[in-house]
């Protein structure tokens, strides 16, 4: 499923992100950096040392925050870190949706054409996954009808119950512009 939102398309597919040839995809970090479980133990498991090991020098982020690394070994040239919240924390949407722009506006400030989302923060850290859907593509939505030079935001959702709950959500966004 897609939506054409000026020179710039939203993509969603089900799918192994750590598996797309595409020019970045996103990790959901914690603010630590460490790649543990979930995506970010996928990517450290395929990607190999050398993605933690950037991660390391850099340190951390804030939750809403965004950081950038290599791709390592795998076939995106980088992973943008983005550090969405954990349920309980408080202003769990607004975090949400500043892990998402932050993460395409470093997506933009390195002339990275393409980007591939998860997910995030509907793993370990407990994210409803409607309100997930809802808070990722409006925000994607809104960022990508101001200046950007991406072309391609992809939602690469692991399971068939996010990809239609992402799907659903979309359907109201294209519906919305009528």
């Amino acid at each position: 499923m897609q939506h054409k939102i000026k020179d710039s398309e939203i993509q969603l597919v089900q799918g192994d992100i750590t598996e797309l040839d595409i020019e970045a995809i996103v990790n959901a970090a914690n603010k630590d950096l460490i790649l543990g479980a979930g995506v970010a133990g996928a990517i450290r498991r395929k990607g190999g040392s050398q993605i933690q090991i950037e991660c390391d020098l850099i340190g951390g982020t804030f939750v809403g925050g965004a950081v950038i690394t290599t791709g390592g070994k795998l076939k995106a040239r980088y992973v943008i870190h983005a550090v969405g919240p954990r349920m309980g924390e408080g202003a769990e949407d607004e975090k949400l949706r500043n892990a998402t722009l932050n993460s395409l506006k470093l997506a933009d400030e390195k002339h990275i054409k393409t980007l591939a989302f998860p997910a995030i923060s509907t793993g370990v850290f407990g994210f409803p996954v409607d309100r997930c859907a809802a808070i990722m593509l409006a925000a994607t939505r809104d960022y990508l009808q101001g200046v950007s030079g991406l072309r391609k935001v992809l939602f690469c959702l692991f399971d068939q119950e996010t990809l239609s709950q992402f799907e659903s959500e979309l359907k109201i966004i294209r519906n919305a512009k009528r």
